[in-house]
């Protein structure tokens, strides 16, 4: 009974923009947020970035959630996130956060109304917690990089070349963070495949455009609504 009422919860979709919403998943530097703006772009619709809702107007949610089960309010010091771990505990905190932050993008896209298709990207959006949402496979994609293209967004992009805070080992602090990133990459790829949705591995050989024609044939007729 619990079981039904979370699923009836989840599946909730008072302006039906659940049903019209186009998924694109998997991997942090990947090309999603740009795939999706393409997209957008090219079908006057709308892109939704979990990304930066995630690290902004979800930071409130996170805080109550935190004092709800008795754990202090405050973050996590920037060492005890990063540098006083392993990869395998911190993908393994990663992936058992995804479904509580995925109620709260839900949320997010529940107060949109658009007659036509809204494109969710992110890494959060994972296959396992979209797959009760589709009427197809067809309206969800994961896509992840290849290690080179990795290693490349790494080297180019200044974002992905840090954590972004402050601590007293920089440098493992990063590698960390990528052999995290590698993890929930390879966890995604796995769940994508249990889930029968398409995985596409971007390896740099194609610009974001060639991509967003791939996802947009994926996608099919539901891009234009």
């Amino acid at each position: 009974m619990a079981e039904q009422t979370e699923q009836t919860e989840q599946t909730w979709d008072p302006f039906e923009t659940l049903r019209r919403t186009l998924w694109i998943g998997g991997a942090q530097w990947a090309g999603k947020s740009t795939v999706a703006r393409i997209l957008a772009h090219r079908h006057g619709l709308t892109a939704y970035h979990y990304d930066y809702h995630d690290a902004r107007g979800h930071h409130d949610r996170r805080i109550v959630q935190r004092v709800a089960l008795g754990q202090p309010p405050e973050d996590p010091s920037p060492d005890t996130v990063w540098v006083e771990t392993t990869p395998e505990r911190m993908a393994e905190q990663t992936l058992a956060g995804f479904p509580a932050r995925f109620e709260w993008a839900l949320d997010d896209l529940r107060a949109l109304y658009s007659p036509r298709p809204i494109i969710a990207e992110g890494w959060g959006l994972r296959p396992e917690l979209v797959l009760p949402l589709l009427e197809a496979p067809t309206r969800m994609v994961v896509m992840v990089p290849t290690e080179d293209f990795r290693q490349h967004q790494l080297r180019t992009l200044p974002r992905a070349a840090a954590t972004g805070n402050r601590t007293s080992d920089p440098a493992r602090a990063q590698a960390n963070r990528v052999a995290r990133d590698r993890l929930v990459a390879a966890d995604a790829v796995r769940r994508a495949k249990e889930c029968g949705v398409p995985v596409i591995e971007v390896d740099g050989t194609r610009d974001a455009f060639a991509i967003a024609d791939e996802v947009a044939e994926h996608f099919g007729a539901a891009l234009v609504g």
